[in-house]
């Protein structure tokens, strides 16, 4: 196999492949066959190879059926979610150049709408449902890009980072950077037949779309696609007997708190994995978690940019703490330039490194060296046994009077505290000096006089906040994870206060 559209085809026609949204399954027969059918009337409809499919979704069979089906046309498709903004969802298309746009209307309202804004018209229906289609598109910058043999080397996915740090780039992902993570995220899990997972993940994240979609479809999996994250729908599905739940920390954290609320214990009789990644794992959570489930709550790491899959922790060798795991195979990973600590920024090489950032040389050339090594912005360290140990953003670092401060260190130790929910700490530039700025989510009863003589008690002095605010909310992506490069614009009035107040402050 080599290229995404011919999983399904490894499997038995008639064994599960999706249960859908409103709970309709469909075999890997079937999925394969709307695939083909939906290449069909794209291609009917003037999709050529080479072409970018936008594809305005959220979870379900229908998007399911569109990844194959683009692979089978040899498009290019670009996942885009449904809740996304106009304007967001017009500069896709634009940067793009996309050719039609296709969406997922019985799943998604916000599918719908976009389909009624952009004119989407109905050309046919597949098992799934009906197909709205918009374009095709003959603007500049539409024409089809070249077109490789070899699967490895074509691009099968062009999807926009969110970012936390910069402005989203467009990822070239090919056939070979994909179909290797989905067979090696399906071997880390030990997926197989009669596993059921749980893709409750943004279908048009990284995660969802390569290591919890493709990598069922690679094991012989089935997946549940809830096209929106609760608590209680999850609960449902581990009361169903859905074996494996791939999600990030803060649905874990919601799950803990809907469970609380209700004084209840989960019914899980048939799950067997659980694991975290897109954001840093609190130590708290992992705890709580891991004792309620009686699992290890496994933990791992990937960007966009490299399929995602980098490295993973595994339910044969748990680890208590929050360490990534071991590095996964055929990579190579080298700590960049490291400190007196063995932490510098992480280097990779491997089958997962993208093609590239879309009409983006310069930046693409800035991202992966001659030698082939991707530099991923982040910190490390790599123990002699291998384990992979991530320490933060390299933009993140905060350098505090000289000494280097790693913002997930002091938000781990926050998040011990029994008040607070969430944190998340960032660097802000002062004349001559760098101040720490934490933000807190928290209960009742605790203010930042409180959390600074708590953190006293447990950090050294250069790492305790300067400032510590508690708000109500984070700016977040649709994952959940953290916009940290939007914290000090969203609450620039609270710290202009502050800085105002300092002003008039007399002297000592």
């Amino acid at each position: 196999m080599d290229w995404l559209h011919e999983l399904p085809a490894a499997q038995p026609r008639d064994a599960r492949a999706v249960i859908d949204h409103d709970g309709a399954e469909f075999s890997f027969g079937a999925l394969d066959d709307m695939a083909a059918d939906l290449a069909g009337m794209l291609e009917a409809e003037g999709l050529r190879p080479g072409d970018r499919l936008v594809l305005i979704s959220e979870n379900s069979a229908t998007y399911a059926a569109a990844i194959l089906a683009a692979s089978r046309a040899r498009a290019w498709v670009v996942p885009v979610n449904a809740r996304m903004s106009a304007e967001e969802i017009d500069a896709v298309i634009a940067h793009a150049g996309a050719r039609m746009a296709l969406f997922t209307p019985e799943a998604s309202a916000p599918a719908r709408t976009h389909a009624g804004r952009m004119t989407a018209r109905r050309v046919g229906r597949i098992g799934a449902g009906e197909v709205l289609l918009a374009g095709p598109y003959d603007g500049p910058g539409t024409a089809p890009e070249p077109v490789e043999n070899a699967p490895r080397d074509r691009v099968a996915v062009l999807l926009y980072t969110t970012g936390t740090t910069s402005a989203p780039k467009g990822v070239m992902l090919t056939h070979g950077n994909l179909m290797w993570n989905a067979r090696v995220s399906a071997k880390v899990r030990g997926a197989s037949p009669g596993d059921v997972v749980i893709g409750v993940l943004p279908g048009t994240h990284i995660f969802c779309l390569a290591s919890v979609y493709l990598a069922s479809l690679a094991g012989g999996s089935a997946i549940r696609f809830l096209p929106r994250f609760s608590a209680r729908a999850v609960l449902a599905a581990f009361a169903d007997g859905d074996t494996i739940l791939p999600a990030v920390p803060q649905m874990y954290q919601a799950i803990l708190q809907d469970l609380a609320a209700r004084g209840e214990r989960p019914r899980a009789p048939r799950l067997r994995s659980i694991s975290s990644g897109g954001a840093p794992l609190d130590p708290e959570w992992k705890e709580k978690i891991e004792a309620l489930f009686g699992l290890p709550l496994n933990n791992g790491y990937g960007l966009t940019e490299t399929s995602p899959g980098v490295a993973s922790t595994r339910n044969d060798a748990p680890r208590r703490d929050t360490a990534v795991g071991q590095i996964l195979e055929d990579l190579d990973c080298i700590i960049d330039a490291p400190d007196a600590g063995g932490v510098g920024e992480l280097l990779i090489r491997g089958p997962n490194i993208m093609k590239g950032y879309y009409r983006d040389p310069d930046r693409t050339r800035e991202a992966i060296r001659e030698d082939g090594f991707f530099r991923t912005g982040d910190l490390a360290k790599i123990d002699p046994d291998g384990t992979l140990w991530i320490m933060g953003r390299k933009k993140e670092l905060i350098i505090r009077s000289g000494f280097n401060v790693y913002p997930p260190e002091i938000e781990a130790m926050l998040t011990r505290h029994p008040a607070v929910r969430q944190a998340a700490v960032v660097g802000r530039a002062v004349p001559g000096n760098e101040e720490i700025v934490a933000f807190v989510l928290a209960g009742p009863g605790i203010d930042e006089a409180g959390l600074k003589d708590w953190l006293h008690g447990h950090l050294t002095g250069y790492k305790i906040p300067q400032h510590i605010l508690i708000v109500d909310e984070f700016p977040t992506a649709p994952t959940g994870k953290i916009l940290k490069h939007k914290l000090l614009p969203a609450y620039a009035h609270l710290l202009a206060a502050r800085d105002r107040g300092l002003e008039t402050e007399p002297s000592a």
